[in-house]
């Protein structure tokens, strides 16, 4: 990929580049977005420009530009990357600034970049599942918000991948919470329950097309706090992401969930949810 945005500019990637007082790369002081695009058209763009917006304001970045322009300038950047299926990775920081940890007085510009990536669809893990562990959740309590700070979340991850698992499932006490960096869900007789969306998660915007396609098709949910001892029963257990779609989970820490293989629910949601993507994509 060729080209990136820097604030309100589409220029050649090799000449993007942040200040070093930038505050997002000395305190991780910002937010990001990533976007699915399948056949040149972003998925679920509205809804991931909100969640940007809403990220943003709850840490106190004031965003320079409409939310429409900022799509415009990443439709037309992947255009120039003639970008066809991948991603787009967008962040926003408070801006560059004398170190120090308040705020900045007087007037700093946040900072807005994004480039794009190619991104296969991971087939082989929607088709035959995924291994995954347990791990604590020592994240913060505002993982509702999609900020730059992601310790927490690369050391569960870089667990998992010691352990060659895919996803780390993490839990609070006893209280399932969700994956490393996805949505975590378990089936249990037909019903699809999943974490609530408050302060303890991120709101994944596919987890909001599960649920509405869920909804759409007289498919049982529970929002709430689920255990490791109803995770360790449940007859299905999967995980969602913008990135890993609808991904079976097959094995916590090496035991087999139900048969081991994706079971019926999960097969229908991928089933349902790829209809959502050619609705607003085309087929894929």
């Amino acid at each position: 990929m060729k080209y990136a945005i820097v604030n309100d500019h589409i220029i050649n990637r090799e000449e993007a580049k942040v200040d070093i007082e930038d505050r997002g790369y000395q305190f991780g002081d910002g937010v990001y977005e990533v976007i699915r695009v399948y056949n040149g058209k972003m998925f679920t763009v509205k809804e991931h420009m909100e969640r940007f917006v809403r990220s943003a304001e709850s840490i106190g970045i004031k965003i320079p530009y409409a939310s429409e322009n900022i799509t415009k300038m990443l439709e037309d950047l992947i255009e120039k990357d003639n970008l066809k299926l991948g991603i787009v990775y967008m962040q926003i920081t408070r801006g560059a600034a004398p170190r120090n940890h308040a705020f900045p007085a007087g007037d700093v510009v946040p900072v807005i970049t994004a480039y794009t990536k190619e991104m296969p669809i991971p087939e082989a893990n929607l088709q035959s599942g995924v291994k995954t562990i347990l791990t604590e959740d020592i994240r913060w309590l505002r993982c509702d918000i999609k900020s730059l700070n992601l310790l927490g979340n690369i050391l569960a991850k870089q667990k998992a991948a010691e352990q060659g698992c895919y996803e780390a499932i993490q839990h609070r006490g006893q209280d399932v919470t969700e994956g490393s960096s996805s949505n975590v869900y378990i089936v249990k007789n037909g019903t699809v329950i999943t974490h609530e969306s408050n302060n303890l998660i991120l709101k994944g915007i596919t987890k909001d097309v599960i649920l509405k396609v869920c909804a759409e098709n007289e498919i049982p949910v529970e929002e709430r706090t689920f255990s490791l001892e109803e995770l360790a029963q449940a007859d299905e257990v999967f995980l969602s992401s913008t990135t890993s779609e609808v991904t079976p989970i097959v094995v916590i820490d090496e035991k087999k969930v139900g048969t081991g293989s994706p079971g019926p629910i999960t097969k229908k949601l991928q089933a349902l949810f790829k209809q959502e993507i050619e609705n607003q994509c085309g087929i894929i």
